[in-house]
């Protein structure tokens, strides 16, 4: 953890390298709604000529202010320019600082922060490593948590090597207001943002990056349909409205590590495909820091619909709460597995997989192979958790809000899911995935003489090689006998993996006939991973 976790505010022009750096401005002009009446932008130059331009945002009152991540140590200048030009106390305002190299041991601060390269279906940070995106779910986690709580959460996620929070970031259907009884603003039309809603979030926001987490907010939640579906923004607001209050979010954390979500749990094809379209393109159309990402509703994919939007670096999906066979079928053998590799590359990843706990159905074996399933059935991106008690932060006794029958069961606290089986086996598939050239791995079912899962869906086997076939990794989920063809004629080293208890182990030898397919019979009725490596 960062040293110094929530001052942002360094010593007087001292900034560090890839740390948020805070600059303020004094409005010599009081505006009615300054969401509407003036802008501002600042010119940063860095070292080796270097150019970043950053939105300013209104903190209140008469204070703005910009908020900038220094890529480069060295001298920086900065200009601003509002646009009213009248206003001396924002426009043309001149200074310097000094930015410094970072102490902390922290990836995100030695590495960089999170970016993606075209042409790539992973993330790298700046300096080229490797991100393996291991998300947790904590829709109301900074709305919700005390600053002891949401201390005790992110040290424990951070522990347990996850990389990403993914959060709420204004009032939406599972949460009215924060703990402060604040909204992130007023009204349906013209609406006025509300600083102190934001302030609140500013802390939670900094001691996400502190533990060295990526956070990843929803700007706008969206989900067209249930109960409060008039609380979210991506719903309730006109687009030019969610479009301000999305760039508003954008420029108050883009000197954060951050990854922006910008509508969840939305439809955003069909009838809102040109809404969403326009609420991308203007939010993200200027230079912007952070990568962009949507979540859609349970069982929609974006990937053809948005192929060609330049703003998005992620394509996320949803498989949903269930694990029938529409459910699995769905990642195992639908738009994901199908059509990763007729898209522009991206990183896909499976936002919102079966919750634990939900419905009080869903354990960690369902938890577990949904997340193996997800990450086998594309380029290895990452993977998201998620539990039915940490995502709406519910404490002893509480309740589900907005969301019908969920809100009638009971449900483990937010703090005893932590240690459910299912959060830790997901957080030893990240593990598991680091100890090897994940970023190198995409599917190749053509390998399987034989598919399982076409007799019996929860018995799909799914399987991830290298270019070179150098690494061949296989999924099986129940006891069976597996048949890959040996395109290369090459000579393996084998061995097993248990997800559940953390182990290697080796088994038989490897059966190879004449026509060159290697046989193995899985030596355990549980999920295993195969892992075939060339000797």
């Amino acid at each position: 953890m960062d040293n110094d976790p929530f001052s942002q505010h360094q010593i007087a022009n001292i900034a560090q390298q890839w740390k948020m750096y805070e600059i303020s401005f004094q409005s010599d002009t009081e505006y009615e709604n300054p969401f509407y009446e003036a802008t501002v932008r600042v010119t940063f130059t860095g070292p080796g000529g270097i150019v970043k331009n950053i939105s300013g945002f209104w903190d209140g009152g008469n204070m703005w202010r910009v908020r900038l991540m220094p890529s480069e140590t060295g001298s920086w200048h900065y200009k601003s320019f509002c646009s009213d030009t009248t206003n001396r106390g924002l426009h043309a305002q001149e200074g310097s600082f000094h930015c410094e190299k970072n102490p902390s041991e922290l990836a995100i601060h030695q590495n960089g922060p999170v970016i993606r390269h075209e042409g790539e279906y992973h993330l790298r940070h700046a300096d080229g490593t490797p991100f393996f995106w291991m998300a947790c779910t904590a829709w109301n986690g900074t709305l919700q948590s005390t600053d002891q709580e949401w201390a005790f959460y992110l040290k424990h996620r951070s522990e347990h090597h996850f990389s990403v929070i993914q959060f709420v970031a204004t009032q939406w259907r599972g949460c009215a207001t924060n703990s402060q009884l604040q909204t992130a603003y007023l009204g349906r039309k013209k609406i006025t943002v509300n600083p102190a809603f934001f302030q609140h979030l500013d802390r939670k926001m900094d001691m996400i990056n502190a533990h060295g987490l990526v956070a990843a907010p929803v700007l706008l939640w969206s989900l067209p349909i249930g109960e409060g579906k008039r609380l979210s923004p991506g719903y309730q607001l006109s687009s030019e409205d969610a479009i301000l209050l999305a760039k508003y979010m954008v420029a108050r954390y883009g000197g954060h590590h951050v990854i922006w979500i910008l509508g969840g749990d939305g439809l955003f094809v069909s009838i809102y495909e040109k809404r969403w379209k326009r609420i991308g393109r203007e939010v993200f159309t200027e230079e912007h820091p952070g990568l962009v990402a949507l979540h859609p509703m349970g069982k929609s994919w974006i990937g053809e619909a948005y192929a060609n939007e330049k703003w998005l670096d992620i394509i996320g999906y949803q498989s949903g709460h269930r694990q029938d066979q529409g459910s699995v079928e769905f990642i195992t053998k639908g738009p994901p597995a199908r059509k990763w590799s007729k898209i522009l590359p991206r990183p896909i990843i499976n936002m919102e997989p079966c919750y634990e706990e939900i419905y009080q159905q869903i354990t960690a074996d369902e938890v577990r192979r949904a997340s193996y399933w997800s990450v086998f059935a594309t380029p290895v991106a990452g993977i998201t958790y998620g539990a039915n008690g940490i995502w709406p932060w519910i404490r002893k006794g509480e309740k589900i809000f907005n969301h019908g029958a969920l809100g009638k069961q009971p449900s483990s606290s937010w703090r005893e899911s932590l240690d459910l089986p299912g959060s830790k086996q997901v957080a030893l598939l990240a593990d598991f995935f680091r100890q090897l050239p994940w970023w190198r791995l995409h599917p190749d079912p053509s390998l399987l003489m034989e598919q399982p899962g076409d007799r019996f869906y929860d018995q799909f086997v799914s399987l991830l090689r290298s270019d070179d076939y150098h690494l061949i990794l296989v999924y099986v989920p129940k006891l069976t006998s597996i048949k890959i063809l040996n395109k290369r004629h090459l000579s393996y080293q084998e061995r097993w993996f248990d997800p559940v208890n953390d182990f290697h182990f080796f088994s038989e030898k490897i059966d190879i006939n004449e026509d060159n397919i290697l046989t193995f019979s899985s030596p355990r009725d549980t999920d295993l991973v195969l892992i075939l490596e060339k000797k």
